[in-house]
């Protein structure tokens, strides 16, 4: 069943007759004629009495709803992808917890107050989890630490981080190698690419293994680190943000171990929805470069 047909079906029911069908679709009778046929023996059923003036028959009066659905629903999305509309429908928003708690809210609350008909969808986890997911299809775009290992990805350096080493106690410089030695470290589960730090931290300090315990949400590192448990490796952001609320202290990293771009990973822009071009352009800063380069 094609859309033009079901056009030209329409056409002859709003006017009346084929020859006006014909005028307004600019078109020859004989095309609107075998249009109608062709619907006619899909569905194996008369659609029109074609008398002095066309009259629906039951059946057409059946079809004429579901022509306008489709054709509308048709035109919808040739519209959306064209950029005619407002962008709607789900983007599914993945994020590393302290991006998500420190730099989305605010492009997040604006761009949903530019297109409240997009319904955000948003889960946080650790890099890996988060590349996974976009792999398997089931996240739009994510912001992962670092860039990632596949050639098929649009990437993009959405914020510049520095990392911190957290503690509950103040911190003038950091630590010694013998006062890491042994040390516990907080961090959120495996896959999680702040963790590496950890290990690159200590390496410079000559120690080959690191305590690492798992958590699951940013408050809970904060809160355990506040009361004396660990250490952890957190952007300093994160740390001017909390630290009034947790107590909580920082000296940041030397540049070669602390300095982390997080990107914005997609697929290649050819698979991109109006939606995900518009959220693109939102957070993204203005790029001179191929970002994909």
């Amino acid at each position: 069943m094609q859309i033009k047909s079901l056009r030209l079906f329409l056409a002859v029911v709003e006017s009346g007759s084929f020859v006006a069908a014909a005028e307004r679709m600019h078109t020859v009778q004989s095309n609107v004629t075998a249009h109608i046929k062709r619907l006619e023996q899909e569905l194996d059923a008369r659609l029109l009495d074609r008398q002095a003036r066309v009259r629906l028959t039951p059946a057409g009066r059946s079809l004429v709803a579901h022509a306008e659905r489709i054709v509308g629903a048709h035109d919808e999305a040739i519209a959306a992808f064209q950029g005619q509309c407002s962008p709607s429908g789900a983007l599914h928003l993945g994020a590393m917890e302290t991006t998500m708690a420190l730099r989305l809210p605010a492009p997040l609350a604006a761009f949903h107050a530019q297109y409240p008909d997009v319904d955000l969808r948003v889960r946080t986890g650790p890099t890996a989890d988060l590349v996974e997911a976009m792999a398997a299809g089931r996240l739009d775009c994510a912001f992962v630490a670092g860039r990632v290992e596949d050639p098929r990805l649009y990437q993009a350096v959405a914020f510049n981080e520095r990392l911190a080493l957290v503690a509950g106690h103040p911190l003038s410089t950091l630590p010694s190698s013998e006062q890491l030695q042994g040390s516990t470290f907080l961090a959120f589960r495996q896959g999680c690419s702040y963790r590496q730090r950890v290990e690159l931290l200590l390496a410079s300090h000559g120690i080959s293994s690191a305590r690492i315990f798992d958590f699951g949400t940013l408050d809970a590192i904060l809160g355990c680190v506040a009361a004396g448990m660990g250490y952890a490796l957190l952007p300093q952001a994160v740390v001017e943000a909390h630290a009034d609320r947790f107590g909580i202290h920082a000296c940041l990293l030397p540049e070669e171990i602390g300095a982390v771009d997080t990107w914005f990973v997609a697929r290649s822009q050819e698979c991109w929805t109006p939606t995900l071009q518009r959220f693109a352009e939102s957070v993204l800063p203005p790029r001179h470069d191929d970002p994909e380069q």
